[in-house]
């Protein structure tokens, strides 16, 4: 990754009437770098995309793509992106090469290099068998992959998908994901989902938005590490009483989950090892000592219930 920032959004708005889609966003995407923005259903992430990518006014604020605002140099600023929205733009009356060979002419790719972007585009989306069947006669798997190989047609710098494999079986959804992850060694690609695996699959980087503002921004390792519970699961066949445990270093908490079984919540300078030689050295005969690791998922419901509580719910339902 060089570094190099391809996409700058500054203290974006957008309003409906009396409601607050987005409230000062702020996001920057280096090059080479997959982000994956994440946020419940209505939370603004649809609406973002679609202010980034040229397709809706924000009430206030800049985008700046590749050096370019969207708003004042939008033809600048759109050669460097590539755009799969939640419902891909296809045709179904067309088949897989005609329709992307439109793309190619959309995208200003000169024309005696069209047949050669096309191959390439259908290699790199899995499409090669079905370049000649309509469009419409495809799977909904293979329809997202035609909708992607439009977004990199023109071999932009930047690929935003909006909600991927949404309506895909598992199956598509895995070959989807190991195409995402391929983009990225090519492409900076946003990645705006509300399902999570696919962030932890694909992702260097995750938002999170909740009621049009960014509630967390983190890698992925940053995420765990400053969420997690610090919590740890111990087992000892002859425990000493609840005092005793809570006198060792790095205890804050403690639940007993029953005769032998408890449950520590830990600060950060608690050391396993340590507690481990406390246990032998006073013949707590120690059974388990079993670290409870956050998932992505948990840390997401933790931020998003955290900011609802805080924040006043929106009443309307079209701001993602």
């Amino acid at each position: 990754m060089s570094g190099e920032t391809l996409i700058q959004v500054e203290h974006l708005y957008r309003d409906y009437g009396n409601l607050h889609a987005l409230r000062d966003i702020n996001l920057t995407l280096k090059r080479g770098e997959v982000l994956g923005f994440l946020g419940p259903n209505g939370a603004g992430k649809s609406t973002t995309m679609q202010i980034i990518s040229g397709n809706l006014a924000p009430t206030s604020g800049q985008v700046r793509i590749n050096g370019f605002d969207i708003l004042d140099e939008p033809r600048q600023a759109k050669a460097a992106l590539g755009f799969l929205p939640e419902q891909p733009p296809l045709y179904h009356e067309l088949k897989v090469n005609e329709y992307l060979e439109y793309c190619a002419h959309l995208n200003r790719i000169a024309k005696p290099y069209i047949n050669d972007t096309v191959q390439k585009a259908c290699e790199r989306c899995g499409l090669a068998d079905v370049r000649k069947r309509l469009i419409g006669n495809l799977s909904k798997g293979y329809q997202q992959r035609v909708g992607i190989a439009q977004a990199i047609i023109h071999n932009p710098e930047v690929v935003i998908l909006d909600e991927p494999t949404v309506g895909l079986d598992p199956i598509q959804i895995i070959e989807i994901r190991d195409l995402i992850r391929e983009l990225g060694n090519d492409h900076s690609v946003i990645l705006s989902t509300h399902i999570l695996p696919e962030v932890q699959s694909t992702c260097d980087r995750v938002i999170i938005i909740n009621q049009g503002r960014i509630a967390l921004e983190d890698s992925l390792a940053g995420l765990e590490t400053r969420l997690g519970n610090n919590q740890i699961t111990v087992s000892l066949e002859n425990p000493p009483d609840a005092a005793t445990l809570m006198a060792l270093s790095g205890i804050k908490e403690l639940e007993q989950l029953s005769k032998h079984q408890f449950q520590l919540h830990t600060s950060d300078d608690f050391n396993p090892a340590d507690f481990a030689r406390s246990a032998v050295n006073n013949n707590w005969q120690l059974c388990e000592l079993t670290p409870k690791s956050n998932s992505l998922e948990q840390i997401f419901i933790d931020i998003t219930c955290n900011d609802n509580h805080m924040n006043t719910p929106q009443t309307e339902g079209n701001a993602s």
